[in-house]
């Protein structure tokens, strides 16, 4: 049996000609930038997240950078980050003007580790990155109530998290602004490239709308220096379908991580812990494993794709190598960078095939035990 890692030519097949219509449509008009599709999907995602505001932009790193940008930071000024994530989250700070301040992860749900917060906030420190890694929010009411002490802004690096929930209020609307990303591989992925902010600030959302469009408030009149990031009609349009399908697809992810969890308990992998309160939307389904490359190369052999998120902390990045940081410093990030393995994890995902890659995950582990 062969298992792919994601299989997007799946999920499109039954949104083929739903989306072409849409995009001829659109080439009929030749409104390829902004427009009533653009608009649409930025009123059905906000009410989607529960806030206000959306401003689609050209990807989740300009979503990132821009609320950064727009919240004014200065050089000089940290914003701390957890190192387990994708680069996106820290080098939207940088390109911001400011500096990442790295911090270590919990090692059961492999977020910020809110306990270690206190003690990296110092006089440089303007906010807190909360990244909902894996679809999992972070402990926003611990990160939130930190910050306010500490008169610290809160964003969301909610990339992986669409539709996820922390006490019953949806990722998007816990802070002062959160970014999303629309990259194909995503729970609510574009055509190609997209990405959005979401906020119930109107200022901070009218400051976006100028940095994504070169600062105009109008056609030639620019207020401030922007940047070219928008999301395109076709897009958006295909965005605007795909919505409607997330919940229904999210709970298949939540129906398929059960499955790998019953199957899985009694190996010898590490499980990933949901917190209480938390509603995880499972954008991947990372255990722990040893052995992990003679791991994976058994389950290349049996036909089953994995994937790793993420195989090197950022802090030993090179792009990072500037900054005070060395090996050792982040040793629960450290740890689980060895082991972290990303299971084959989509919606169109059988449970057939489920039990299959768990079933080879388990001779694996007792093989290289």
């Amino acid at each position: 049996m062969q298992v792919p890692f994601s299989n997007l030519p799946a999920q499109h097949e039954k949104l083929h000609t739903e989306i072409l219509e849409q995009w001829r449509n659109i080439l009929k008009t030749g409104n390829f930038i902004g427009g009533k599709y653009v608009e649409i999907f930025e009123r059905n995602f906000a009410d989607a997240c529960e806030t206000k505001y959306c401003v689609s932009v050209g990807s989740g790193t300009d979503a990132l950078r821009f609320i950064f940008l727009a919240l004014d930071l200065q050089p000089g000024d940290e914003v701390i980050v957890p190192v387990n994530t994708f680069i996106a989250s820290s080098e939207a700070i940088t390109q911001a003007g400011a500096t990442p301040r790295f911090i270590d992860i919990d090692p059961n749900t492999y977020n910020i580790d809110t306990t270690r917060l206190p003690k990296a906030i110092n006089s440089k420190t303007k906010g807190i990155l909360a990244v909902h890694l894996y679809g999992q929010p972070a402990d926003m009411e611990a990160i939130n109530s930190i910050a306010s002490q500490h008169s610290l802004w809160v964003v969301e690096d909610a990339c992986q998290a669409h539709l996820a929930e922390f006490q019953n209020k949806k990722a998007g609307s816990l802070s002062v602004a959160a970014a999303f990303s629309f990259y194909p591989g995503k729970n609510l992925g574009a055509c190609g490239e997209a990405g959005a902010v979401t906020t119930s600030d109107p200022e901070l959302a009218a400051t976006i709308q100028k940095l994504r469009n070169h600062g105009q408030s109008r056609k030639y009149i620019h207020d401030i220096e922007g940047y070219n990031g928008r999301c395109d009609a076709l897009q958006a349009a295909a965005l605007t379908i795909k919505l409607k399908h997330l919940a229904e697809w999210t709970e298949t992810r939540r129906k398929i991580a059960e499955q790998y969890r019953k199957e899985l308990e009694q190996s010898n992998a590490i499980l990933p812990l949901i917190l209480r309160d938390t509603y995880s939307v499972y954008h991947l389904f990372v255990i722990l494993v040893q052995n992990r490359e003679k791991v994976i190369a058994y389950l290349e052999e049996q036909g089953i794709s994995t994937g790793l998120h993420y195989p090197i902390p950022l802090h030993l990045q090179e792009a990072y190598s500037h900054l005070p940081y060395v090996p050792g410093d982040f040793p629960v990030a450290e740890r689980c960078a060895e082991m972290l393995l990303s299971l084959p994890m989509f919606p169109e995902l059988t449970g057939e095939q489920v039990s299959y890659v768990s079933t080879k995950v388990i001779e694996a582990l007792k093989i290289y035990a």
